[in-house]
């Protein structure tokens, strides 16, 4: 018997060590991610100081948005598009539907992605628009600098759409989609793969 209780009291101060350890990591990542956030904020500090109309500086670059909004409309978003469902889902990694399932979700929790008219009442980008940036950042790996060509987006504006993309998709999405894998997930892949 004592050889069992051994084992059992070998197995409860592992247990403990991996809880231990887990808090220790958790409190490890919270720290990081404040030490983040404060070198965020700090950052948006200086940069929000160095922007806006400054005498010398070169006017805005006009990109010709509009019209490359509708080109992308043409392309891919209307029903008799330019290119077919197989070369959306080639460029964009996904296939219209989810596309347009993600977009609607997103538009609907942050009012950014949504067209507006800003104070000089010019109309902004399309959804569509931003979210091709983000999503070709995010499948190609590419630059704010690359996607500005089939987008026609500022790096600040491209980078911005890619950061509350994400921050929409992981409050929206973490429950369902982007958690651990229940063991009946497992099965359920296993049975699919087999």
């Amino acid at each position: 018997m004592s050889d069992m209780e051994e084992v059992l009291d070998r197995q409860e101060r592992e247990i403990r060590e991996r809880r231990r350890r887990r808090a220790a990591s958790k409190r490890a990542q919270r720290d990081l991610d404040q030490q983040l956030v404060i070198a965020v904020a700090m950052l948006d500090e200086e940069n929000q100081s160095s922007r806006g109309s400054h005498e010398g500086r070169a006017p805005n670059v006009d990109r010709h948005r509009h019209s490359r909004g509708k080109n992308l409309m043409e392309d891919y978003f209307i029903p008799t598009s330019l290119y077919s469902d197989v070369h959306f889902r080639g460029r964009y990694r996904m296939q219209q539907h989810l596309f347009n399932k993600i977009m609607h979700d997103i538009c609907n929790y942050d009012e950014y992605f949504v067209q507006k008219r800003n104070c000089a009442g010019v109309l902004g980008l399309l959804p569509e628009q931003k979210f091709t940036a983000v999503i070709r950042m995010l499948a190609y790996g590419a630059s704010a600098d690359q996607v500005d060509e089939i987008a026609r987006m500022g790096k600040s504006t491209t980078l911005e759409s890619l950061v509350r993309f994400c921050d929409a998709v992981e409050t929206l999405y973490t429950r369902d989609y982007l958690r651990r894998p229940t063991p009946r997930d497992l099965q359920r892949l296993l049975n699919n793969f087999l």
